[in-house]
């Protein structure tokens, strides 16, 4: 990912909101530091920012600005005394851009954040659940693109589940030829993934299923996209997801700060 400084002369929207009460007496006009650390968490159809806190003791909150274009006009969405604030409403599949200001309680408001950070929100699901294609063929399968369950042999399927008899494990096939899969291993939670790797691919086209271990996959119709196993059965498992419809994007739940250019 790359990282530019935002240009001074970015045209910004003034502010229509109310600032909080003046707590302090005096001639101010020192603003508060530029908000350092700027990163965002990807949701479905919401962005997460978070920052490191100021420490001026006469700080009042941050305002955040987002832009569809990195140095365009960016639009004031909200202000927070917190360090973090929650960009909800969105459209999957759209980069987003953003800067976060502080202001003190006399008014002065600081530069934008030095950061360009961006982020592309995408849908993802719970506690979905295919069958061993052996058993039910046409609930084996599943189709990011739909959010649904296809039969394993469907053209458009992305990946399916069954039993190999002869090897006495449970694999996650790749439905389509042109898709790739991989184990990514064991993680707590399916959002310790951030970004999709590039390499790394099955040579197989097969994974074991395993419970707790999250997949990348990149899909027949090139997108990228992630599930992991909760549960494991005799004839059926249970998966979480998360799938980036904007295509070629390999982001799927990426922390970006000055110092991570990679996901």
């Amino acid at each position: 990912m790359k990282i530019t400084r935002i240009l001074p002369n970015l045209l910004v929207l003034p502010s229509l909101l109310v600032l909080a009460g003046c707590c302090y007496d005096g001639h101010d006009n020192e603003p508060p530091a530029v908000p350092r650390g700027v990163r965002s968490i990807t949701g479905d159809e919401e962005v997460l920012l978070v920052w490191y806190q100021n420490t001026e003791p006469d700080l009042a909150g941050y305002r955040v600005y987002r832009s569809l274009e990195p140095l365009g006009l960016y639009y004031e969405v909200g202000e927070t005394n917190l360090d973090y604030f929650l960009d909800y409403g969105l459209t999957n599949g759209v980069t987003y851009y953003y800067a976060v200001t502080a202001f003190d309680y006399k008014g002065n408001e600081s530069e934008f954040s030095y950061e360009i950070v961006y982020d592309t929100p995408r849908p993802e699901g719970y506690d979905e659940q295919i069958f061993d294609y052996t058993l039910y063929p046409d609930f084996a399968g599943w189709k990011f693109s739909a959010y649904n369950i296809v039969a394993y042999d469907n053209p458009t399927c992305d990946f399916y589940y069954g039993y190999d008899s002869f090897e006495r494990t449970y694999y996650f096939y790749v439905g389509n030829p042109d898709g790739l899969i991989q184990d990514f291993g064991y993680t707590s939670s399916m959002d310790e993934i951030t970004y999709a790797p590039q390499h790394g691919w099955s040579m197989t086209g097969r994974v074991e299923a395993i419970p707790g271990h999250t997949y990348i996959m990149h899909t027949w119709d090139n997108h990228y996209a992630k599930f992991r196993v909760t549960a494991l059965g005799t004839i059926s498992v249970i998966f979480d997801w998360a799938y980036q419809i904007d295509i070629g994007n390999p982001e799927l739940m990426i922390v970006r700060s000055l110092n991570n250019q990679g996901g």
